[in-house]
């Protein structure tokens, strides 16, 4: 069987075990834990099928621990939480409640995570490549990325389990230099991946991997929901015009 066809079997048998899940848990946003963790699998699976090799072990390596990390750090987040507004207006949508949240939350994150997952597929695909210069940096761009999503993480829960801080806005750490350092992080580790890859046969073309993930962080599910969620309050509004939206930098006077 085709190689990327058999990932793409996985993938969907991996996202129906998590719309089993919801359904049993009673809310669809199980599929943010679902996501890291679904490019762990990605990740080993192919390598698995195809050989391992140094590369790709160290690419999964990294895949393996951004997932990990952000699949935990979700889980604490939601567990004593209600369900996210994202994932529950799915079931206010009319009639046909499960099928809508598997087509509209399932598979439409299963896709998302095929396509971003291809550079990580293409590396394992290919077997040994020797590590260059421009392997290296992928590696450093990687780290810096890494730096910034978990430390931007970890310094916003720290801030929200205060109980003085309760209705404010997290605006000192890296969120003194960035309004979503956490997200500026997870695309910059992504393409660090990338960078990793571009040498390989046909490497370039994975650039669809970096590209898809940027998208969405940027235009559509990421930063607009919570720009929205925070639009027209007076600290939030003082906050946009000093802070960077995206790419850490000094803030304004």
């Amino acid at each position: 069987m085709n190689f990327y066809l058999l990932i793409a079997g996985i993938v969907f048998a991996y996202m129906c075990m998590w719309f089993a899940a919801s359904v049993k848990a009673g809310r669809n946003d199980i599929a943010d834990i679902a996501w890291g963790l679904g490019f762990v699998v990605v990740a080993w699976t192919s390598a698995f099928i195809s050989g391992f090799s140094s590369i790709s072990l160290l690419i999964n390596i990294l895949v393996t621990v951004w997932g990990v990390r952000l699949a935990w750090h979700i889980h604490k987040r939601n567990r004593k939480k209600k369900e996210d507004p994202r994932y529950a207006y799915v079931k206010q949508s009319g009639s046909n409640v499960y099928l809508q949240s598997f087509l509209k939350v399932y598979m439409f994150q299963g896709i998302l995570l095929y396509i971003i997952s291809i550079p990580v597929m293409a590396i394992n695909h290919i077997g040994s490549y020797q590590i260059g210069m421009l392997e290296a940096f992928g590696i450093v761009v990687w780290i810096v990325g890494f730096y910034f999503e978990s430390v931007g993480d970890s310094q916003l829960a720290a801030f929200i389990r205060r109980p003085e801080n309760k209705g404010k806005l997290m605006t000192t750490g890296l969120w003194k230099y960035s309004r979503h350092p956490n997200y500026f992080g997870e695309v910059t580790q992504w393409w660090g991946i990338f960078l990793i890859v571009a040498s390989i046969p046909g490497g370039l073309l994975t650039i669809i991997g970096p590209v898809t993930i940027t998208i969405l962080i940027l235009f559509v599910s990421g930063i607009p929901l919570l720009e929205k969620k925070y639009a027209g309050r007076p600290d939030f509004e003082q906050y946009k015009k000093r802070t960077s939206i995206f790419f850490p930098l000094p803030p304004k006077a």
